[in-house]
């Protein structure tokens, strides 16, 4: 079975956290300091174009973009100040907003829907139906548990009708391996390491039943001004992906430092679709997800669109391109 309290105790955590590392000062060069907690690199890849382009410093900022394991890390590390702004999946901030942290939605940085569910050809599981009373291993608290979720309820299932095993990113393909699970659900930059690993023994379900949204999220040390500014260098790297795709791989790559590989990059990127907005779409997403967050985690907040509404902070990306802000 999931475990409910898994989000809330991890949000919990971080606001225990000390929040030293995350001021606002000026940085050696007179310019304010700003920093980013990111998590996918291609759904973040605005971000990482502009780290490795330097696009940061005309806009009169001086970023610091640290990587972490997954968007709920990097939710963490905002809400215990270690960073301004995060680079988050929809389901972190949805689960933060339930838990009634101070969490601003900024932008919808982009958008991805081609999933696998990660399995073995000898448990013979051929459509998402045969999961019952399978044992499923995925990173709970994370966009991809939500993705789960979503297949499950494809074949009329629910998370009571498995076994959900909580394992972190990097652990999913091992289990596989061991067979400590069935099948398993993690982030795309893990598949081809499944299929190395198991080889001839390597089966996938594909599923394109739930878009993943990259979101821009600002915490409480993070100013009017310094988001304006970030958001203006993130559209400029945005158009360069536009402009340049393959020069776009290669920074992101760059940046990824050996976390990804080329072959992975060049497959997955045109996959995403890129474009920082705030519309109405995002908000029935994230309503969407609220009351299934509420329903599996037993999470206190509301779920309706009025509270969630409250969540999203359209005046930086409005000051940059209005015709972006569409919610209401």
């Amino acid at each position: 079975m999931l475990r409910p309290r898994a989000v809330a105790a991890l949000l919990t955590a971080a606001v225990l956290t000390s929040a030293c590392a995350g001021g606002t000062g000026p940085a050696a060069g007179g310019r304010p300091a700003v920093s980013l907690a990111g998590s996918d690199h291609l759904g973040g890849a605005p971000v990482y174009v502009a780290q490795e382009h330097g696009l940061w410093s005309a806009e009169g900022i001086d970023a610091t973009v640290t990587a972490q394991p997954s968007g709920r890390d990097a939710l963490n590390a905002v809400l215990g100040g270690q960073a301004q702004l995060g680079v988050v999946g929809d389901l972190p901030a949805v689960t933060a907003a339930l838990s009634g942290r101070e969490l601003r939605i900024v932008a919808d940085l982009s958008r991805f829907s081609d999933w696998r569910l990660l399995t073995r050809t000898d448990r013979q599981i051929t459509g998402f139906a045969a999961l019952k009373g399978r044992t499923v291993g995925v990173p709970q608290g994370t966009n991809v548990e939500y993705a789960l979720s979503r297949m499950l309820a494809s074949a009329q299932l629910t998370a009571a009708d498995v076994t959900v095993v909580n394992l972190a990113p990097n652990q999913v393909t091992s289990a596989l391996a061991r067979g400590d699970i069935d099948a398993g659900v993690t982030f795309p930059s893990f598949y081809d390491a499944a299929r190395t690993t198991l080889g001839d023994r390597y089966a996938e379900l594909p599923f394109t039943g739930y878009t993943a949204r990259t979101l821009l999220v600002a915490g409480p040390a993070a100013t009017e001004g310094t988001t304006t500014a970030v958001l203006r260098a993130l559209l400029k790297a945005q158009g360069e992906i536009a402009a340049d795709p393959a020069a776009a791989r290669k920074a992101v790559l760059a940046q990824s430092k050996g976390a990804l590989q080329a072959g992975y990059v060049d497959a997955f990127q045109p996959r995403y679709g890129y474009g920082a907005t705030l519309s109405p779409e995002l908000l029935a997403q994230l309503e969407q997800e609220a009351g299934w967050a509420k329903a599996a985690q037993s999470l206190p907040g509301s779920a309706d669109r009025a509270a969630l509404l409250k969540h999203l902070h359209p005046a930086p990306l409005t000051a940059v391109d209005p015709a972006a802000v569409t919610v209401r």
